[in-house]
Formats: structure tokens, sequence, C-alpha cells
């Protein structure tokens, strides 16, 4: 590795969103490069996320002045601590920075054999486990079920039709736009794929493409879709509650949920987070890598170039300009 920096850029968070998010939230600046203590390191970040739910926590969460705290994936460049080494690739919740200094503790290894770096933010990371608990902890789907997955082709969405049908469910999608459909169905293998943007009632749709009900959904929108698909499901339909992205933009209370209309369903309906299944997050870059290295799971990253570029990165997810998960590259490792 390069000698230690003593600047380095970061993007702050200066205005708190009042409705819509916009560009003047945020402000790049050049800063110090923090002093490191023992059991620091100070990484080099490669990639930075970009996650819907950070605009909630900008709301009040985020300290006004301060970087914007988001996952991103680097390599140690100066180690305090025995955990790491220079050279060794990590990923932590380290913010919108080219270099960020952490306590290792906050840090997890990621292990370049196991395929592309960036997965390590994406399907071999916490979207990928978000998937996995959404769909086989919570809806449990067995042949013959049919599940549907709002934001389809989103960074969440796409592993959990997948995983629904890797379990012998047909899966469907829901997303936003024609090309969207077509990328759920060609690339990422739905069984079928409704446009909620097309003319026409979506619960009519939901109603055409699962004629035997909902057995299962997956959640990352809420509001007007999530009351299509209640009127849509099966006996004993098991939901998983993962976003609610329909409301994040809004200062405005979401439109009702029809949860009247569940009684006599039999269903269940869990929300959850990842944060509350942290201690899975280690082991499972090994668990689904093999899926993703044979085919069997198919991934799809929309990388921009350019710390500069990322708020407009995070801007475009709740236009509807995202497909798959949406990082930016910052830098190259050494």
């Amino acid at each position: 590795m390069s000698d230690a920096p003593t600047t380095k850029q970061s993007i702050l968070l200066v205005q708190r969103p009042a409705g819509e998010v916009d560009v003047s939230c945020f402000s790049l600046v050049e800063r110090a490069v923090d002093e490191l203590h023992d059991g620091d390191v100070l990484v080099k970040n490669l990639y930075l996320s970009c996650d819907p739910y950070l605009r909630l926590r900008m709301e009040q969460d985020f300290v006004l002045g301060a970087p914007v705290v988001a996952r991103a994936l680097g390599q140690v460049v100066t180690s305090k601590s025995p955990r790491f080494s220079p050279g060794d690739f990590v990923w932590g919740f380290l913010g919108w920075e080219t270099y960020s200094t952490t306590r290792a503790d906050n840090l997890f290894a990621v292990d370049p054999e196991l395929g592309p770096l960036s997965h390590a933010l994406s399907v071999r990371g916490m979207i990928g486990l978000t998937a996995w608990i959404g769909i086989y902890d919570i809806i449990q789907p067995t042949p013959g079920d049919t599940v549907v997955v709002s934001a389809g082709a989103g960074a969440v969405g796409s592993v959990a039709g997948q995983l629904a049908r890797l379990a012998g469910a047909r899966a469907i999608a829901i997303v936003g736009g024609p090309d969207k459909a077509r990328h759920a169905i060609d690339f990422l293998g739905y069984d079928a794929a409704i446009d909620y943007k097309a003319p026409g009632s979506l619960r009519d749709a939901l109603a055409l493409a699962c004629p035997q009900g909902i057995s299962g959904y997956f959640d990352n929108v809420g509001g007007a879709v999530l009351n299509a698909v209640i009127d849509n499901l099966a006996p004993g339909a098991r939901l998983a509650m993962c976003g609610n992205i329909s409301s994040y933009n809004s200062d405005a209370e979401p439109p009702g949920i029809a949860l009247h209309r569940m009684l006599g369903t039999g269903g269940t309906m869990k929300w959850f987070s990842i944060n509350d299944h942290m201690d899975r997050v280690a082991a499972f870059p090994a668990r689904v890598a093999p899926l993703v290295s044979s085919g069997r799971l198919a991934y799809y990253e929309q990388i921009g170039e350019g710390i500069e570029n990322v708020p407009q990165a995070f801007l475009g997810l709740f236009r509807g300009e995202n497909l798959g998960k949406r990082l930016v590259k910052i830098a190259d490792f050494a």
C-alpha cells in the first residue's frame, strides 16, 4: 500500500431533507484524515453504497456537517490492530468519503477469492442476506407456491425472486417500466413481471398473473402496491415486510393499508430488519458465493464513477432509475 494520506474528500450532510431529497442536502469537501489510535485502521474506500434507507436516517439520525454514514468497501492502508494488515479488503459503515478511520471491530473481512469485490456490498453482503431472510426464514416457499416481489428488479428484490424460484415457487416481479420487466424475466428468470406504471389496475394484473392467489409476498414498496397484493392473497399467505420506499421521500402520512382485508385468510405479516441478523453477516458470503459463481443466482450491479457523483446516484433511487444494486466506484485497489 502507498503512504497514508493526510487529507480526504467527504460528502457531508449539510441540510435535512424536507420532502424530496435533493443535491442541496450535500456538500463535497476536503478534510484532514483522522488520527489513528490503538485498535484503529485507516481504510481507502473503493466502492460506496447508495441505499434508500439512508433517506430516513438523514431526517434525524445523521449529524449535520458530518459525512453521510453508509456502507463502503475498501482496502486497509494503515492498521493499529492485529485483526487487519495493510492490503486487506474490508467493508463496514464507513461513509461517503475517500478514506475512513474506524475501529477494527467495526469492519468485516472481504475474501477476494469469493468473486468480484463489489459483491461484498450487494449479493454477498447485507443485500443478499436481507433477501435470504425474507424468503427462506419468513415466506418459506415450497413447490407450487406463488411468490410476488415488489421492486423485483432492485437490489434486494432481484435476489429475493431468484431464491423463491430456487425453492420451487413461481416468482412474479412488480417493477416500474417495460425495460425493468424485460430484465426481470430475461436476466433474473422471473416467471412473469408486472409493470405497475402500465395502464390498468395493478390489482387486476396480479389476479391474472396469480390465479391461485399469492402465497408469499416480499415487500420493498408498501403503499398502494401492498394494498393490491393484499386483495390477491391466497389462504395462509406469508408476507415479509422489508421496505417502504413509496413513502421515504414524503413528509405526508402514507395511505392506509387495508389490513382488514387479510381477515379470514390465515395470513401472516412480519416486519423484519437486517440489523437484527448481523450475527449471520460474516458467514453469509461463503454460503451464497457458490450460487453466484455457478450461475444459479444472477446479479446486476449499476456502478457509477467518482465520489462527486454519489449524491446524484443516490437521488436516482427515488426516480426509479436503478436496476439491481447501485454503487459508486471511487478508487482502484492497490
